[in-house]
């Protein structure tokens, strides 16, 4: 029986190893023992459902089939089956570094979304339970259970002021809830799977996109009808976003590109849109930084890009590509409040954080057992909530993931190899050329698209008319 199910496992691009175990993997499958030269199948080349792995022994790396060495550091952490223990997961060979951890468990099945709310003191999750779940951020203990789904829930958002709830997912169905009350305000009917929503910034719209008709939905919150509807990709929309000043919507689609639609000059027949392309291949999300001058986007090309679309310097240098952090597709990205860091989740496991500012690897975190779906920053930056999927061969032995994890990131920059990682990136003195004072940037960095510091740059208006495609 269970070399039937390995049998037809491989048929269907799983791979499931049940009972082969080799002793240094302490009664686990250890995926080296079958990879001589990286991964059997290769992530963010193909489609990221049609690779299931088990955890790697401590002797080894799940994507790597051996310790390799890194100029990122991972994490290792001692769980808990105790939901309201905090964590501390240790730096490897770094005993004097300590970043805490919670473990946030009540969903039955795969976590997809997850994000902050009521000023951090509040999570957000939405699951393949068909659920949501309200969160107190500083016990763990769930507050709420929004019920009213049919099938899989894939992705949720609370408005600016926490009073309602977004969600949707594979019914077709948008949902708008009573945060409060978990009742539902009201519902729309979709073509398709709602694979993204997102609330504007004064709360006043939600946007919204389907895998099967390559649109996205705009909508009044408050009545309930359909605004505008836009056809600007050619296959299945990933993720739709509102920019911080509302009047721009930003869409990633399996077909590799990206798109930013003026909101203020759209018409029926008339739109202007700004196309990004470089990734080579499926955009699985974006986000603006607040300031709405750097948008990011990952791919299942397991990179990361920065796009200044304020100047369009990324006209003549392209954009910024964030590299050799993950070895699995990116499934979500997000800025901090200032827009000084990143933090994106993979397939792989993994989170990484990043510098922006000097366009490095500041760290990563390693505790997920499977796919990791969804991360977000806390506003104060204190914070980096995520969320898993529960993995096949898990469900098999009663050990899902299905978590979501609140990572201490308070005091990161103390940490001695982070601090030793950026002096080996090294930085260099510039000057401005608008208020002549001098600023850092990256060794590795062009100064020649570094012409003014930030504080001028803040200064400038952005300018997008220049920059969109008619």
């Amino acid at each position: 029986m269970i070399m039937a199910i390995i049998s037809h496992a491989l048929s269907s691009g799983l791979v499931i190893l049940v009972g082969l175990a080799i002793s240094c993997c302490k009664g686990r499958v250890c995926d080296a023992d079958r990879n001589t030269n990286g991964c059997s199948t290769p992530m963010g080349i193909n489609a990221p459902y049609k690779r299931e792995f088990t955890p790697a022994c401590d002797k080894h790396d799940i994507c790597y089939g051996c310790v390799c060495e890194s100029n990122v550091p991972k994490m290792q952490f001692d769980d808990s089956s105790d939901p309201e223990e905090q964590h501390e997961a240790t730096w490897e060979h770094q005993s004097l570094a300590r970043v805490k951890i919670r473990v946030l468990r009540g969903h039955k099945d795969a976590v997809n979304s997850c994000s902050f709310a009521f000023n951090d003191s509040k999570i957000v999750s939405a699951s393949h339970d068909k659920t949501l779940r309200l969160w107190d951020a500083s016990t763990g203990a769930h507050l709420k259970v929004y019920k009213g789904h049919s099938s899989f829930v894939t992705c949720c958002h609370t408005d600016p002021n926490s009073t309602r709830i977004a969600s949707g997912g594979w019914d077709k169905r948008l949902i708008v809830w009573d945060i409060q009350t978990g009742t539902m305000l009201w519902e729309a009917l979709n073509e398709g799977i709602v694979t993204s929503c997102h609330f504007s910034h004064d709360g006043r719209y939600l946007v919204n996109s389907s895998d099967m008709d390559f649109a996205i939905s705009v909508w009044d919150v408050r009545e309930g009808s359909l605004i505008k509807k836009l056809f600007n990709h050619k296959s299945t929309i990933t993720c739709c976003r509102f920019g911080p000043t509302q009047n721009r919507i930003c869409t990633t689609s399996m077909d590799r590109t990206t798109k930013i639609t003026d909101m203020l000059t759209f018409t029926e027949d008339y739109n202007v849109t700004l196309t990004l392309t470089g990734h080579i291949n499926v955009i699985s999300s974006c986000c603006f930084s607040k300031d709405e001058h750097l948008l990011a986007t990952g791919s299942w090309d397991k990179n990361i890009q920065i796009w200044d679309i304020a100047t369009g310097v990324y006209r003549t240098q392209g954009p910024i590509t964030f590299s050799k952090g993950h070895e699995g597709s990116v499934s979500a990205c997000s800025f901090s409040e200032d827009g000084s860091m990143l933090v994106s989740s993979s397939y792989d496991q993994t989170l990484v954080i990043w510098d922006v500012e000097n366009c490095c690897q500041k760290f990563s975190l390693k505790g997920h057992t499977d796919w990791v779906n969804d991360c977000s920053f806390s506003s104060d930056q204190k914070w980096i909530i995520s969320c898993s999927k529960a993995s096949l061969l898990f469900i098999l032995s009663e050990m899902m993931d299905k978590t979501l994890r609140m990572w201490n990131i308070e005091s990161s920059d103390d940490i001695p190899v982070v601090l030793e990682h950026r002096k080996n990136i090294g930085l260099r003195i510039v000057q401005c050329q608008n208020c002549g004072k001098p600023f850092s940037i990256a060794q590795l960095e062009d100064e020649a698209s570094h012409k003014y510091c930030v504080f001028c740059r803040l200064e400038q208006p952005a300018d997008f008319s220049s920059s969109f495609d008619l």
